[in-house]
């Protein structure tokens, strides 16, 4: 019975635990994740022709930062060009970004592939977004899009 308390009690002090972005500003050299460098990367505007080649690949890549979760930073938007947006995930949720890494310049080490986003998925996004509702019920297709899954981040500027 007393095992059986402790750890209802344990449980429910974990309910209160709510995952937040690391402290801190964004600043150029700081790391989020397995460390990495900028040795070897390439502009993310080489990546969508790289994965017409290949389903999936270990990349790594320079991007500017659009749009950062604004709950707790566990996934970003990245410029590929002006018509094209890639989506970021952390690898096993392990680490996130602070919010103010938006208009920085990274380097993202990680895996990247074509992936087709379910319209739920993509209203969770916008949710999480803080997108208006009417935005939200816009979202009626499911989309075709960069997905990468980061296991490091670096800020470069």
């Amino acid at each position: 019975m007393k095992k059986l308390l402790f750890s209802a009690a344990f449980l429910l002090s974990l309910s209160f635990v709510q995952a937040q972005p690391p402290k801190g500003p964004a600043n150029p050299g700081s790391v989020y994740g397995a460390a990495t460098t900028a040795k070897g990367a390439i502009d993310i505007a080489e990546l969508p022709a790289k994965l017409q080649q290949t389903d999936s690949l270990h990349t790594k890549v320079i991007a500017k930062v659009l749009e950062v979760c604004p709950k707790k930073g566990c996934w970003m938007k990245l410029q590929v060009n002006d018509s094209t947006t890639a989506f970021v995930k952390m690898k096993d949720y392990g680490f996130f970004v602070p919010l103010d890494i938006t208009g920085k310049t990274i380097v993202l080490e990680g895996e990247a592939k074509l992936k087709t986003t379910s319209v739920n998925e993509l209203r969770h996004y916008a949710e999480d977004a803080k997108k208006p509702q009417s935005e939200i019920d816009a979202i009626t297709e499911p989309k075709k899009e960069i997905r990468l899954l980061a296991s490091g981040i670096k800020v470069v500027k």
